[in-house]
C-alpha cells in the first residue's frame, strides 16, 4: 500500500512539473517619454531591448531588433507588464511612413541615456514595479554611421536573376538563426541592393525576408538565406564591410493563379532551380 501511494506521489509531481516550469516572473515598468523641448511623443511606441541577449542598441552603427514593444498614449505615457530581467529603453514615433521596423531619417527616435551618452540599464524584478519618470529626450532621427563600421553588402535577386524590391536581410550568430535576429537591414529599393551593418567581426548568417515581424509566410512573401544547400557563414572582419555577398530568393508559392493547390514537385523544382543557379555561380566566383 505504501509503495501505491509513492507511486501516486511520483506521478502527481512528474505532471505537474511542467506547469511549475512555464511560470515567467514579471514586473512593471512605467513611464512618460517627451520630445525634447517639446511636447509628448503622442502615439508613439516604447521599445526594450534585452541587455543580455545583444549588443547594446546604437541605430547609427547597427540596426537592433527589440524584444518587447508597447504603444505610447496620447501623453505619451507607457505601463507594461515585462519578463525579469535587464533591458536597455527607446522610444520611436514614425514620421516617415513606415508602420513597423527601424527608425527612418525624420523620425522621432531615442534611445534613454545617463549624462555621458552611456545607455541606461533597467532591472525589472519579480512583482515590483518601477517607474522612469519623464524623459525627454526624443529628437529627429538622422542616421549617420562612423567609419569603420562592420557589415555586409551585396544584392537580392529573384530566380530569373532581376532584383528584388521591399526585402530585408536579418544576421543571426548561429547557423540554426532561430529567434529574434541580433541585426536587421532597411527594404531594398528598386536595384536590390542592401547593406547590414554588425556590431563586429565575427561569422554570420542571413536569412532574407519581407517582413520585420516574422511568422509564417503568405503566398508571394519573399524567403530566403546565403548559402546552398545549408546556410553558409559570411566572415567579417573587424573595422571593414564583406562585399558581394548576393542571396538569390524564392517568392512563397500556396496557390496558382486561377485558385488552384500547387503541387509539392513545382516548389521542389524551384528549389533545384535555386541550386543549381547558386552552384554555377559560385563556380564563376572560385575561378
Amino acid at each position: 500500500m505504501k509503495r501505491f501511494i509513492l507511486l501516486i506521489v511520483m506521478v502527481l509531481a512528474v505532471s505537474a512539473a511542467p506547469l511549475y516550469a512555464e511560470v515567467v516572473e514579471t514586473g512593471w515598468i512605467s513611464g512618460q517619454v517627451m520630445i525634447k523641448e517639446g511636447g509628448p511623443l503622442s502615439n508613439g511606441m516604447v521599445v526594450f531591448f534585452k541587455a543580455d541577449e545583444g549588443p547594446v542598441p546604437d541605430p547609427n552603427r547597427y540596426l537592433r531588433i527589440p524584444d518587447e514593444v508597447s504603444d505610447l498614449d496620447a501623453e505619451g505615457k507607457f505601463r507594461l507588464v515585462l519578463p525579469v530581467g535587464k533591458y536597455f529603453l527607446a522610444a520611436i514615433k514614425r514620421l516617415s511612413g513606415e508602420v513597423i521596423g527601424p527608425p527612418r531619417d525624420g523620425d522621432y527616435f531615442f534611445i534613454s541615456q545617463d549624462n555621458e551618452g552611456v545607455p541606461l540599464v533597467y532591472m525589472i524584478e519579480n512583482g515590483r514595479s518601477m517607474s522612469v519618470g519623464v524623459i525627454s529626450e526624443a529628437v529627429p532621427f538622422k542616421r549617420a554611421v562612423p567609419a569603420g563600421t562592420p557589415g555586409i553588402s551585396g544584392t537580392i535577386y529573384d530566380l530569373n536573376g532581376n532584383p528584388v524590391e521591399g526585402a530585408i536581410v536579418f544576421a543571426y550568430f548561429t547557423e540554426t538563426m532561430t529567434g529574434l535576429p541580433p541585426f536587421t537591414s532597411y527594404r531594398t529599393g528598386k536595384d536590390g541592393r542592401y547593406m547590414i551593418n554588425v556590431s563586429g567581426g565575427g561569422n554570420y548568417y542571413l536569412r532574407v525576408r519581407d517582413l520585420y515581424g516574422g511568422g509564417p509566410p503568405v503566398p508571394g512573401a519573399v524567403m530566403g538565406n546565403y548559402g546552398e544547400e545549408k546556410p553558409a557563414a559570411v566572415e567579417v572582419k573587424a573595422g571593414e564591410v564583406t562585399e558581394g555577398v548576393d542571396v538569390k530568393i524564392v517568392k512563397h508559392v500556396q496557390r496558382g493563379p486561377r485558385g488552384q493547390e500547387i503541387k509539392e514537385e513545382s516548389v521542389e523544382e524551384l528549389r533545384e532551380k535555386l541550386l543549381k543557379q547558386m552552384k554555377e555561380e559560385m563556380k564563376r566566383n572560385s575561378r
